[in-house]
Formats: C-alpha cells, sequence, structure tokens
C-alpha cells in the first residue's frame, strides 16, 4: 500500500491518505490492480470501486476507476492498459457491473487519448470545477455490452 501511495503522489495532484487505500482494498479487494518489477517494486497501480449511489442515471450496478499512475520509467509498455483492462473485467464478472465510469481532467490528453482512443470510453458530460485546483473533468463511460450511451439510454426507456 505504501508504494502505491508513493506511486500516487509522484505522478498525480490527488493524492489520498492510507485510510483511502485501505478502504478500498478491503471493501472491492478484485479491483486493486498493481504492475510490479520482477522483484517485487510496484510501478502502477489502478484503485477502483463500485458505486452505490442511487440516483435515476446511475440505478444500475457500475464500477468507478478511482486511480490510475504508472511511473514516468514504465510508461509506453502498455501497463496502464493492461491495468484497466484488468479492473474493468473484475467489475463486469465479479460484481456484476454494466458500465465503468471515470473522471479525467481535460488537459490530460494523454489520459484521454488511452481512455478513448484505446479502451473505448465515451465523454458524457464535463464537470465544470470538478478538481481542488478547479480544473474541469471529463466524466467518461465504458459500457460493457459494446453499446454507447444514448443507446443504453434508450434500451433502459423501452
Amino acid at each position: 500500500m505504501l508504494n502505491m501511495q508513493h506511486c500516487n503522489m509522484r505522478n498525480l495532484p490527488e493524492n489520498y491518505q492510507m485510510k483511502y487505500y485501505l478502504y478500498h482494498a478491503l471493501s472491492w479487494p478484485q479491483l486493486l490492480q498493481v504492475a510490479e518489477t520482477h522483484d517485487g517494486k510496484i510501478v502502477g497501480y489502478v484503485m477502483a470501486k463500485m458505486e452505490d449511489d442511487d440516483d435515476a442515471d446511475n440505478s444500475v450496478e457500475h464500477g468507478h476507476i478511482t486511480s490510475i499512475s504508472v511511473l514516468a520509467s514504465h510508461r509506453k509498455l502498455g501497463l496502464a492498459t493492461k491495468l484497466m483492462r484488468a479492473a474493468q473485467y473484475q467489475m463486469h464478472a465479479f460484481y456484476g457491473a454494466e458500465y465503468c465510469s471515470l473522471h479525467v481532467r481535460v488537459s490530460n490528453r494523454a489520459a484521454i487519448g488511452l481512455y478513448h482512443g484505446v479502451l473505448g470510453y465515451e465523454i458524457i458530460q464535463t464537470e465544470k470545477g470538478y478538481y481542488a485546483d478547479g480544473e474541469d473533468a471529463y466524466d467518461m463511460r465504458l459500457y460493457f455490452n459494446g453499446k454507447n450511451h444514448a443507446e443504453n439510454k434508450k434500451l433502459k426507456q423501452q
């Protein structure tokens, strides 16, 4: 857990206290994935959770990517893609999630390229001032049934 926190603090402006990592690990152990070197050093992680809010748009089981980080020395190796796919698989297979959501800074072109271009997430909306420093975030989703957001809204209405 300390190595995950270290990876987070080196790469991201959104940092978490150790109790947040422990909460995720105890609540959704299948949704915490790490990438390690051959000698056990953590060089990347993804931390995800299942959402339990009951508002109308989110009434279906779905997961949410809380945080993902890969050390700069280990980027461009496909680790983030593998971590994301592992978390998404567990959300769907173990928890029965219909989709996965995440937030990303609108300025983070590399992450948007991964989420949209590689993994197939779509931008649902822009959340103004989402981050503590006031930057906007894209709310993105990947539906596990292969349909997009508009198609899934239609299915729910039928």
